[in-house]
């Protein structure tokens, strides 16, 4: 590893990461989640001796490697490496990041491109999903550029629409694991929930919060954080998570009513507040809104149509949900961007 290994650095939705091929990384999963903490200069808040940027959003990592399913062209395995704790959990996906792995399938050479839109039909490792990126590809090149916007980034970029199905259940094996849309963890209503991300979501106004506060002031706020981790190492075994003590999962999130959406959210991931919301986070949460007696439905202003948008600190997410007759979500959907940020070596600090 001495002279490097080659590494995508790319922005998906609202995070950053490195993309690596399988191939270039230790088989062993050990090897290799020592090998990215020092990639990434962890357990450091700053990360100051690698290339993490001392947040969860930009402390990520996606490997690609040729699928191993007939109905993908490419396996995606995220791994979240922590700032400040020597961990790398793989026990969710992001869907932030998988904006991008389209476009780095391409880039690395795993799926050839088919005109001048490509679709990549990505396995989603963690979850065991599929999802179906649409790629521009003008003259066989990955195209970053276009008029699509996001909240989060700045600028506009080529739009990257996500498709996915059956994502129920993604990794509790059910979408409300307990059977009930509303459990009570230390007097206070959750609807535990996973449509592509296990979540805990509640009503702001049970902790005496507005839903509105800024993500420092929730960040600064340890009163709170003690009682979000309680509650969610209570909600991680009635999931089908197990003991979550040191897992990413579920996510925290706060709800309140919006004036311009269907839902405010506050989430954590899981012990700092996200400047956004995680693409199946916003899935889950939009899914929460449908189910009648939950909180998220009690305070939810729902569309007429397909598109639900989904605040969060610094503007929404638009999701797509599609619903059968009896208002089951069958299948959802989001508009993402991503872009290429550098593509060259990688140096690791000594072990």
């Amino acid at each position: 590893m001495s002279d490097g290994i080659p590494c995508l650095w790319m922005r998906g939705g609202t995070s950053k990461g490195a993309y690596f091929l399988a191939s270039d990384l230790p088989a062993d999963a050990a090897a290799r989640d020592a090998l990215l903490l020092r990639i990434m200069g962890s357990p450091d808040a700053a990360q100051i001796d690698g290339i993490g940027g001392a947040d969860p959003l930009t402390s990520k990592v996606a490997v690609l490697s040729p699928s191993t399913r007939a109905d993908a062209d490419v396996d995606y395995l995220f791994l979240q490496v922590f700032v400040d704790q020597p961990l790398v959990s793989d026990a969710q996906g992001c869907g932030n990041l998988l904006a991008a792995v389209g476009p780095a399938a391409i880039e690395r050479g795993l799926v050839a491109a088919t005109g001048d839109e490509t679709q990549v039909r990505i396995h989603m490792v963690n979850t065991k999903e599929v999802a179906v990126a649409t790629i521009r590809t003008p003259r066989g090149r990955v195209s970053y550029d276009g008029d699509a916007r996001i909240d989060g980034v700045p600028g506009s970029h080529a739009p990257v629409p996500l498709i996915f199905d059956a994502l129920a259940g993604s990794m509790c094996g059910a979408l409300l694991p307990t059977g009930r849309v509303v459990d009570r963890i230390d007097g206070i209503a959750c609807t535990l929930i996973d449509n592509g991300m296990p979540c805990v979501v509640m009503d702001a106004g049970d902790f005496g919060l507005t839903g509105q506060e800024n993500r420092d002031a929730l960040d600064a706020d340890q009163a709170l954080k003690a009682r979000l981790e309680a509650i969610r190492l209570q909600a991680g075994p009635l999931m089908a998570l197990g003991d979550v003590a040191e897992k990413s999962v579920p996510k925290m999130t706060l709800v309140s009513a919006s004036p311009d959406a269907v839902i405010d959210t506050r989430s954590f991931i899981p012990h700092r507040c996200h400047a956004t919301i995680g693409v199946f986070a916003a899935v889950t949460v939009a899914t929460a809104c449908t189910l009648q007696g939950s909180p998220a439905r009690r305070l939810a202003s729902l569309p007429d149509g397909d598109v639900f948008r989904i605040a969060h600190p610094t503007g929404a997410a638009e999701v797509i949900l599609r619903r059968a007759p009896d208002g089951t979500v069958t299948q959802a959907g989001t508009l993402r961007t991503a872009r290429k940020l550098f593509d060259g070596r990688v140096f690791a600090a000594p072990d």
